[in-house]
């Protein structure tokens, strides 16, 4: 009878233990599977500019290193190329042969040239000179019927033949004072044009050798050694500019009704271990590419992913790209 009661016991005992794990089980299980609150965290970010050149090149000199401060303008490198250089040197002599036809198209023939069509002419008008004379005189015999009209008409074609080789010999003076057709000088300058701009182009890809600040900012990255080669388009440097500075948030459209654009909000910085404050500027779906989150196992909608960005709302003395801004939720 008393082993009979000593095993009811011993049930009785281990189903109050059992019991009791249960119990201890499902109160852990309750506070550490319970949905805590929903942490957003998004970071700093800034307005970078990638330093590249037109032209491909070697690394001559560095002007900064990573974590300079620079003004708009200053020079940051300057590559080594000497093959732009060649290029100038042709361009240029191709500027000077096309200046040379462009004179040579302005200014006519030699200075020798003129000088016979000059005489030529010349002599010309002192032929014409003595035919008319000589028209007069026999005009006025044959007026007289002294002449007869035989030698009248030979005097008259001699006097015609005088007027059109002077009218010729001024025409080749005129020829070679005023030099080329108007068709050859337009054609003439319009080449000196195009060696000038190729010389202009050339000297737009010299001055890309010599790579300048386009604002003010921080050099955060120094991509190639001094002495590497560099193609065109390569990222040479990169320039943050950190007085354009934002934060940015991927948030779940679930956890958007309290977020619109235009609210201001506080966040937490951890490596600054203070709260700023940040107006809402920008709100955009990430598209499908983005991270989806599945309310149910089947039917019905998936949650979105946007990406929220926000100004801080003043100076926040310290806050750099990368750092970490936490909204609870």
């Amino acid at each position: 009878m008393e082993s009979k009661k000593s095993q009811n016991n011993n049930m009785l005992l281990a189903f109050a233990t059992l019991v009791g794990v249960l119990a201890v089980v499902a109160l852990v299980g309750f506070f550490m599977l319970r949905k805590g609150p929903e942490i957003i965290q998004g970071q700093a970010e800034v307005s970078e500019y990638r330093i590249s050149s037109k032209v491909p090149g070697r690394i001559l000199e560095y002007r900064v290193k990573e974590g300079d401060t620079v003004r708009k303008g200053d020079t940051l490198a300057i590559l080594e190329a000497p093959e732009v250089y060649a290029k100038m040197a042709q361009a240029e002599a191709a500027e000077a042969a096309a200046q040379a036809q462009q004179q040579k198209a302005y200014k006519g023939a030699r200075a020798e040239q003129i000088q016979a069509a000059y005489e030529m002419w010349q002599k010309a008008k002192a032929g014409l000179e003595i035919a008319e004379k000589s028209y007069n005189r026999v005009k006025n015999l044959y007026e007289q019927g002294v002449m007869a009209a035989q030698k009248f008409d030979e005097v008259t074609a001699q006097l015609n033949a005088a007027k059109a080789t002077e009218q010729a010999a001024k025409s080749q003076y005129d020829m070679a004072k005023n030099g080329a057709e108007l068709e050859d000088k337009l054609a003439a300058t319009a080449l000196v044009n195009r060696a000038k701009g190729a010389v202009a182009e050339v000297g737009s890809y010299i001055k890309e050798t010599i790579l300048l600040a386009p604002v003010d900012g921080e050099v955060s990255e120094v991509f190639p050694k001094e002495g590497e080669l560099v193609g065109t388009g390569a990222p040479i440097i990169n320039l943050s500019q950190l007085d354009d500075l934002w934060v940015t948030f991927n948030v779940r459209e679930d956890l958007l009704k309290d977020i619109s654009m235009g609210q201001t909000f506080t966040a937490y910085v951890p490596a600054l271990d203070k709260d700023v404050e940040v107006k809402v500027t920008y709100m955009k779906d990430l598209g499908t590419y983005a991270a989806w989150k599945a309310t149910k196992t089947t039917g019905q909608y998936d949650l979105k992913t946007f990406e929220v960005r926000g100004e801080p709302v003043g100076e926040v003395e310290g806050l750099r790209p990368g750092m970490s801004v936490i909204l609870n939720k």
